[in-house]
């Protein structure tokens, strides 16, 4: 059942690829800096990752130029494991971080990183296609709270709900199961 929510989600997310009004993506964007695996440190809540823990997006380079995407993730209710494999490609230039990702094509959904760290890409802010959508991911399960609390507050002057935040889970026995 968890599956069928994830598909009809994604064509509900892939709807439109176009960014928030008012949402800038990271301008000079470097994708092999961001390339590699995400860990989520919080989200707003939507129907596909709903009661997930130790979620997490890998990211990698395909042979077209095109970007693989990896979405992991445990159900705490149904306690097991789900990934969701999906492809992205940039909207327009590559130095923009404004892309769409597909779940289930042909349909596709924006993916804009917003605010990075654009030193060493540790930590990012992420919407969808409008400010329902929030991601804030880093490079490990633990984001300092300075900068934790950092983001938030960029999230919040951008008129996303940022009372509406789940944190997520990423320690206990689970992970030890996960390969």
């Amino acid at each position: 059942m968890q599956k069928v929510l994830i598909i009809i989600a994604m064509l509900a997310l892939s709807a439109c690829s176009s960014k928030p009004e008012g949402i800038e993506p990271v301008q000079n964007f470097n994708l092999d800096k961001y390339l590699g695996t995400w860990y989520e440190i919080a989200r707003l809540d939507h129907s596909f990752e709903r009661g997930m823990s130790h979620v997490t997006a890998t990211y990698t380079l395909r042979d077209d130029g095109k970007v693989s995407v990896l979405n992991k993730g445990f159900s705490e209710q149904d306690h097991q494991w789900f990934e969701a494999e999906g492809v992205a490609q940039f909207v327009s230039e590559p130095d923009v971080a404004h892309l769409k990702v597909s779940f289930f094509r042909p349909f596709y959904g924006a993916y804009v990183v917003f605010a990075l760290d654009e030193k060493d890409y540790q930590y990012a802010l992420v919407a969808g296609p409008n400010r329902d959508y929030l991601w804030l991911l880093a490079r490990s399960p633990e984001l300092s709270h300075a900068i934790r609390t950092d983001l938030v507050h960029q999230a919040k002057e951008l008129g996303f709900d940022t009372s509406e935040l789940i944190f997520v889970e990423h320690h206990g026995d689970v992970i030890a199961s996960k390969e």
